[in-house]
């Protein structure tokens, strides 16, 4: 028995040391708490002294212990804890009643994070613990005090209930030294060294105390690494989203203000399609349409007659996977053209005409052109235009190409504008 508690007291004394050394320079203790709270209860076993014809049943009830516990670092701490034993016969023994009180300051060592239990488990844990105190010894009806030291040593399981509170199980054992009474209190014993011997097993709950989400005793370096290795990624993937030019405008998503804009025209270095005049068309088609149809009367280039014939002959459209309702992300800038139109022009309204391709069936067909309608009127209402200026046209199946053609029905797969 001797062997085996100095056994544990090595272990704990050298794992504290590690657990001191590797904290200082992994650990925030501040991401922690470190006091706790422990009450337990349980049985009893005096080895020796007793006097012959007087002994206890095994195990013998009862005994309570109450500790404050404070970690340095989610390895290694201290507590401070009491503890009351009651011996009474068993049927067969000589009657008596004992009492025995005791006080310790004990080095405890998280076993679980030295052995990496957070690699398995996030519910089990294990303690040990080791320390002096000091104890008294009374009998019932003797008149005598027994006065005396200890060394107690032992290992506490955990079962965590949450980060407030876990259930424990207590195996220890106690030597006394300086012992002069037998437990019983019938007789005396000499000698010097640790005349007493006794076990105890406890069950009881521990209760975490600080402002931080998690005890040290739950408290793994790993699972911190992996939280802020998440964190990281997280930002990451936001960065690489952000660098994506959806509209190809040769501006990154997360600097442009306008990342719908129209594909091969000219933008700011925001993004923003270049509209001088603010009659909302790009400077870029104005060009074109001034090139191709000369001045309007008005003497201004690209008049809206002019846009308002690019929109209804079917050169602005707005595209969509095979059964999606949601546009494809190449062809939302058609939207955002004609957002600009209908804003240029406030007494201009539209009909959104949605089509589907010829599988399936008809009336499903049907169903589908209504929602691609209803869909990208959605996206127009939330760029700020009036929905009472939109009228919603379902047309169904377009058959006016090769049904059996991928390419030509992802053209029929569309929503298109009609100005009025």
């Amino acid at each position: 028995m001797k062997k085996i508690l100095l056994t544990l007291t090595s272990v704990l004394a050298l794992s504290s040391s590690y657990a001191q050394t590797e904290e200082k320079t992994s650990v925030n203790t501040s991401d922690y708490n470190k006091w706790s709270i422990e009450v337990a209860g349980g049985v009893n076993k005096f080895q020796r002294p007793s006097t012959s014809g007087y002994y206890t049943s095994t195990p013998s009830f009862y005994n309570a212990d109450f500790g404050v516990r404070y970690m340095f670092n989610n390895k290694f701490g201290l507590k401070l804890d009491a503890g009351y034993y009651n011996f009474t016969e068993k049927d067969g023994s000589l009657p008596f009643e004992s009492h025995y009180y005791r006080a310790n300051l004990q080095a405890v060592a998280n076993l679980g994070r030295i052995m990496n239990f957070e690699t398995w488990t996030n519910t089990f844990g294990l303690l040990g613990h080791t320390g002096f105190g000091y104890g008294q010894l009374k009998s019932e009806g003797k008149p005598f005090t027994d006065k005396m030291l200890n060394f107690m040593a032992g290992v506490t399981g955990q079962v965590r209930l949450g980060n407030r509170v876990a259930l424990t199980g207590d195996f220890s054992t106690i030597l006394n030294a300086q012992q002069n009474m037998a437990f019983d209190g019938n007789s005396a014993v000499g000698g010097r060294g640790f005349q007493g011997i006794m076990f105890q097993g406890t069950v009881g709950l521990t209760f975490y105390l600080g402002k931080a989400e998690k005890h040290a005793d739950w408290f793994a370096m790993d699972s911190m690494l992996q939280q802020k290795v998440d964190e990281l990624e997280g930002r990451l993937a936001t960065i690489e989203t952000g660098l994506t030019d959806s509209d190809k405008d040769g501006i990154a998503d997360m600097f442009d203000a306008e990342p719908n804009s129209m594909a091969g025209v000219a933008v700011d270095s925001k993004g923003r399609t270049i509209d001088r005049n603010n009659n909302g068309v790009a400077d870029e088609l104005e060009t074109y349409f001034d090139k191709k149809y000369g001045t309007t009367t008005s003497g201004s280039t690209a008049g809206a007659a002019d846009v308002e014939a690019l929109i209804n002959d079917g050169y602005v459209n707005v595209y969509f996977d095979f059964n999606s309702t949601k546009p494809t992300a190449e062809s939302v800038s058609g939207i955002n053209f004609l957002v600009k139109y209908l804003n240029a022009n406030p007494s201009a309204s539209a009909d959104v005409i949605g089509y589907a391709d010829e599988i399936g069936d008809a009336n499903y067909n049907k169903n589908l052109s209504q929602k691609r309608a209803e869909s990208v009127r959605q996206i127009l209402v939330d760029s700020g235009i009036n929905a009472s200026r939109l009228n919603i046209v379902a047309n169904g199946e377009d058959a006016s190409v090769n049904k059996s053609s991928k390419e030509a029905r992802q053209i029929v797969r569309r929503v298109t504008f009609k100005i009025k």
